[in-house]
């Protein structure tokens, strides 16, 4: 029997040059052989795979597709959490130049046959029964899906269908099919090229199907390789892989930067366990969208508001501290020495614990993106020691159009063209970019690739923005929604959204205004940080749709939306952008209700036809409105929910009065 680096180096990998997933992934195993390229959490305990097992069982699985009857230009789905062999399901399937093609794990049945049979897929690689059951569920609809694989084994011991294997079997085939063809693997790997589709990741569809992204292993890797110049990603570092796999983000930030930098990942036990992993953990490089750390603050809000009077007093009086000068500290600039020794105590007493009950104690480079982040959130990050900056970038770039550089993160732009990539603005306001990290094509869809990529090369990104004076970008909306008031003022109802969002009462918003007299909206609360709120008031309610309805509540978000109105009667262009009228829905927008895509973005149309009549009444000057709507629960089923929703009137600032 051969050993297991026998099993690898038997014959030796010729590696050309390192312009393939694969080819980087033996590369590690050769030169880094017991450093660790992987953990994961299970029943509590950490696991970990040094690269020479990472390279040994993606050869294996890789044998064992081939063995199957996976073939050169074959799509493969994925489909779970972030699990490590999820992740080597698709360096193997690059192996062999097919196509790998995540799905979001918690889309229902119905949405993955849409994405199986526009991708063409023929194997799928699931992580457990909840995933087998909805591909059983669908298979008679998905012609030429034909294996089906699935890592945790959990459930499945009655399963007899032919077309369903398990992890391990296919392991073992792979491993017995290496050692009768021992030269194979190393010959696939070889034959690997940079312009190969290295993976299809599909657009969130907010406006229609989503759209199969081809993108190369040369875009990803410049990409990762830029990214991980710029921020000085080595192997010392880790990350806290926890996000979808089908979004770009993930892709590029714990696959593509952690094969090339060759960090180590790590996959937490479940959703529930994140915080807790993540502080086991204490990962240098981290990446969350802004409603990840909108959450974590909320919660230590609340466990402040529980906390001693005299806690929090000091808790107060350092985050004001911090406030005024942290983010200076962490910049390393100038600061009169009291007040650097006055942080230096509050670093002590409270900024140091505060992150470490956040996980966030060796953190040197933490990013956020897919959405706006208040400045106020931005802020309490950075002032407490937290290295947070914004990037920019879409699924067709890879994620990767703009970084904030160290030192110089202003608080309202996504920072500057990446290395490597040209950012002009096109005479509509559109943002155009350019550079190796550019989509091949949309799968299928010659139409829309040659729509979205001009005859210079540039992408459209569709979002509306500008360049300031010190050369960084900001981002006003999309384009395609920006749009202006019956008095003709600008109208951009992502920008009035956010700015909503960024209180911590509440959820989603959503704003109505284009062709209108005045702007109008629909709210979600957060039902933790509303919740909390209404107990140490001693308001009693039932649910979300309870404490939507209460009085309290209203007038609660009433205050919010004008000090909203506060901030935006101080731009001098949204001035007639603030918000006149608001409801409460009584159900929170939900992805399994098609009101969200799965990366939490609003379908803007749908919603405003589904709830056409509390728009209707919003505009029509009613103080309530009955509605009774459509929801779909978790287990598939279906159900109808009603509700009268109290319509408030805000108050708006007078420079809306006298702007022009």
């Amino acid at each position: 029997m051969m050993t297991e680096k026998q099993r690898l180096h038997d014959p030796d990998p010729p590696i050309a040059a390192l312009d393939t997933f694969p080819k980087l992934v033996l590369n590690h195993a050769r030169a880094r052989p017991a450093a660790p390229a992987m953990r994961e959490k299970d029943y509590g305990i950490w696991q970990s795979w040094t690269w020479m097992q990472v390279a040994e069982e993606v050869r294996a699985l890789a044998c064992g597709l081939a063995a199957l009857g996976f073939e050169r230009g074959h799509h493969l789905a994925v489909i779970g959490d972030n699990r490590p062999r999820l992740y080597r399901a698709i360096t193997a399937t690059q192996a062999l130049r097919s196509v790998p093609v995540p799905l979001y794990q918690d889309a229902i049945a119905e949405e993955m046959v849409y994405i199986l049979n526009d991708a063409d897929v023929r194997f799928a690689v699931v992580e457990d029964q909840e995933q087998v059951d909805k591909l059983l569920e669908v298979k008679h609809r998905c012609p030429l899906l034909e294996h089906v694989i699935y890592e945790d084994s959990r459930g499945l011991r009655h399963y007899k269908q032919p077309f369903l294997h398990s992890y391990d079997e296919i392991l073992a085939l792979g491993r017995a099919h290496h050692d009768a063809h021992p030269q194979l693997f190393t010959d696939w790997v070889g034959q690997t090229h940079a312009e190969d589709v290295a993976i299809m990741l599909y657009t969130s569809g907010t406006t229609g199907k989503p759209k199969g992204v081809c993108q190369t292993h040369r875009a990803f890797i410049e990409s990762a390789r830029g990214a991980c110049v710029f921020d000085d990603l080595g192997p010392a570092d880790d990350m806290l892989s926890y996000l979808p796999m089908a979004w770009v983000g993930d892709h590029l930030f714990s696959y593509a930067e952690a094969l090339v930098a060759g960090f180590t990942i790590n996959c937490p036990e479940s959703a529930e366990t994140v915080m807790t992993d993540m502080r086991e953990i204490g990962p240098t490089f981290y990446f969350a969208p802004p409603r990840i750390y909108e959450n974590l603050l909320t919660q230590v809000m609340i466990r402040m508001e529980d906390a001693s009077a005299f806690k929090r007093r000091l808790f107060r009086f350092f985050m004001e501290a911090a406030r005024r000068y942290g983010a200076d500290v962490l910049d390393g600039k100038r600061v009169p020495r009291a007040y650097r020794m006055l942080y230096g105590l509050g670093n002590v007493l409270v900024y140091a614990p505060l992150r470490n009950v956040l996980g966030m104690s060796r953190i040197r480079v933490a990013y956020t993106a897919g959405a706006a982040i208040g400045p106020d959130l931005f802020r309490f990050y950075r002032s407490i020691g937290v290295n947070l900056k914004q990037l920019y970038g879409s699924t067709e770039t890879c994620a990767y159009v703009c970084l904030q550089p160290s030192g110089a993160v202003k608080l309202d732009s996504v920072g500057k063209p990446a290395p490597g990539v040209e950012v002009k603005i096109a005479d509509s306001g559109e943002v155009l970019v350019r550079g190796p990290m550019l989509l091949k094509e949309y799968y299928k869809r010659a139409d829309a690739t040659a729509e979205a990529i001009d005859p210079e090369g540039y992408f459209h990104t569709g979002d509306a923005g500008y360049f300031d004076g010190e050369g960084h970008l900001k981002i006003v909306d999309r384009a395609r929604d920006v749009g202006k008031l019956a008095n003709g003022a600008l109208f951009a109802p992502n920008y009035v959204e956010n700015k909503l969002k960024f209180v911590s009462y509440i959820k989603e918003a959503v704003a109505f205004g284009h062709g209108r007299e005045q702007v109008c909206a629909f709210v979600n609360i957060d039902l933790a940080a509303v919740g909390n709120w209404a107990e140490r008031r001693g308001i009693a309610y039932s649910g979300y749709a309870d404490l939507a309805a209460k009085d309290e509540v209203c007038e609660l978000i009433q205050e919010c939306v004008e000090k909203t109105n506060a901030d935006l009667a101080a731009d001098p262009v949204l001035t007639h952008s603030q918000v006149r009228r608001f409801l409460i829905l009584h159900k929170e927008l939900d992805p399994d209700d098609d009101e969200l895509t799965r990366t939490r973005k609003l379908r803007r149309g749908f919603i405003a036809e589904k709830y056409a009549v509390l728009v209707d009444a919003l505009y029509a000057g009613r103080n309530r409105q009955f509605i009774e709507t459509q929801v779909r629960f978790e287990d598939g089923r279906t159900g109808t929910i009603g509700a009268e929703l109290r319509i408030v009137d805000v108050a708006v600032r007078e420079p809306l009065a006298k702007a022009a």
